[in-house]
């Protein structure tokens, strides 16, 4: 099988766990970007490729491509292309033989299916056959990583996933609008209280004991209780070293959707 060349619009830590998992099968992975990721998990996060120009994830390599010219030899190298390309322009541009949208906008996003470029969508937003070849069912449960092949996936609900009975709680909201500033990295832990950032001169303060698992970079605007961080209740900081298996459960479905829908071509 010759190596398919895949576009990512989204380089979060579920895309990035997409992109992690479809390297592994030996194909070409080229991640898409806005110019300021707003990104959480940074250190299982290509796109803070973005912010450090390169960035390893799990012992694989992704490097920023300054122009569009530079992909083929950043893939030819053994890495993943990382490219600011807000509108995803480079599509019209170039063949690629898959393209999963894992923006996580959980809004409508209208596409035109064509047969030369399989479209796969992750989660709320996607419905299959209409904007979407596929859809990824992306809710924790009985049904994550399924692949939807018509209709829609499960609604989102805005809980994020239950670790040792923190919900909600793990979320870390900005105080006010503002600039964020931090000298904290990621896999600090702190004590409920102490102070995580600081955004618009308030403090951003833990709402318990736990291992920081993901804080926006410095200087990104935000507004008012705009998600800006993850707070880990397990006070294991290696842990923010891998690759959720939320993530990894999602890849599973797109490498599938992949292999049986040009399975279905062939014959």
């Amino acid at each position: 099988m010759k190596p398919f060349r895949i576009i990512i619009r989204g380089g979060g830590d579920l895309g990035s766990g997409v992109a992690y998992r479809l390297f592994q099968c030996g194909w070409q992975i080229l991640i898409t970007e806005i110019p300021q990721p707003l990104v959480l998990r940074r250190s299982v996060a290509f796109a803070n490729a973005v912010y450090e120009k390169e960035c390893t994830v799990e012992g694989v390599q992704a490097q920023l491509c300054l122009t569009s010219n530079e992909i083929k030899a950043i893939n030819n190298n053994k890495k993943i292309a990382v490219l600011v390309d807000p509108e995803n322009d480079i599509l019209k541009r170039e063949k690629f033989d898959v393209c999963v949208d894992a923006r996580m906008l959980k809004t409508y996003q209208p596409n035109i299916l064509s047969s030369n470029c399989l479209m796969i969508g992750l989660g709320p937003g996607f419905i299959a056959g209409e904007n979407c070849h596929s859809v990824i069912e992306t809710k924790r449960g009985h049904f994550l990583g399924r692949v939807i092949r018509t209709g829609s996936p499960q609604p989102d609900t805005g809980i994020p996933g239950n670790v040792e009975n923190f919900t909600n709680e793990r979320v870390l909201r900005s105080p006010t609008r503002g600039t964020i500033l931090s000298e904290a990295k990621l896999g600090d832990v702190f004590k409920q209280g102490e102070t995580i950032a600081k955004i618009g001169g308030e403090e951003l303060l833990a709402p318990f004991d736990g291992c920081l698992r993901g804080l926006m970079h410095n200087d990104i605007f935000v507004e008012q209780c705009e998600k800006v961080g993850d707070l880990d209740p397990r006070l294991e900081p290696s842990l923010i070293h891998f690759i959720s298996e939320k993530a990894l459960a999602i890849a599973g479905g797109v490498l599938e959707a992949i292999l049986s829908y040009y399975h279905e071509q062939k014959t």
